[in-house]
């Protein structure tokens, strides 16, 4: 089974996101994998007028908020189905864009450059980061922000049958990672859990 077939067959059996969160509304970005818990899209700043690229953007619904923000939004998923989800979804917002691509691949190919780079739950966490950083920082305009989000090492979380390995780091690791890659400004943080969990979530910042 290819790298696509496996990313589809798990996008296939997961749960469709919320038409609205606790409080309403129809749009949000959620950097844990808890509903309605955790910061919003306030860790990167003003969004308004900024090109965001999402690898593994999955429904598309976080960039998609991020689109209704003022951010023109490309989303870059390895699973077709995901593509033909957040179309069918988040389509019709002018701006927002989804395409089928792993993420060297594309990241390879692309002449756009970004404002802000997003991975939740996606490639960062799935991709050797001494391939994807690289790629990254070069694809990022000058004082452009990568962001991303993960379990912490050791957590359980989502690795479909012939995905590959999961890349966790701990915040330590991270930081040297990224300063080699340079990267600048590295700043992490562990979110703590709701009540009643455990597992809590890694959340990294770093500016090109």
């Amino acid at each position: 089974m290819s790298l696509a077939e496996s990313w589809d067959t798990y996008a296939v059996g997961s749960k469709p996101r919320r038409a609205v969160n606790a409080k309403g509304d129809a749009t949000w970005l959620n950097w844990t994998q808890y509903a309605d818990h955790g910061p919003d899209e306030g860790v990167l700043g003003a969004v308004a007028g900024r090109r965001v690229l999402e690898l593994g953007s999955g429904s598309g619904s976080n960039l998609a908020h991020l689109v209704t923000l003022g951010a023109t939004g490309r989303g870059v998923d390895v699973a077709p189905v995901r593509e033909a989800g957040a179309v069918e979804r988040w389509g019709h917002l002018p701006g927002l864009e989804f395409r089928t691509a792993e993420a060297t691949a594309f990241l390879r190919e692309t002449g756009e450059t970004f404002d802000v780079v997003l991975s939740i739950f996606g490639a960062v966490w799935f991709v050797d980061p001494d391939s994807l950083l690289p790629l990254i920082r070069s694809r990022l305009a000058p004082g452009g922000m990568l962001a991303f989000s993960h379990l912490p090492p050791g957590g359980r979380g989502p690795r479909p049958a012939g995905a590959g390995p999961r890349y966790d780091r701990t915040p330590d690791e991270w930081r040297r990672i990224l300063t080699g890659h340079g990267f600048s400004d590295v700043g992490v943080s562990l979110i703590d859990p709701p009540e009643g969990r455990t597992v809590g979530t890694m959340l990294v910042r770093a500016s090109a």
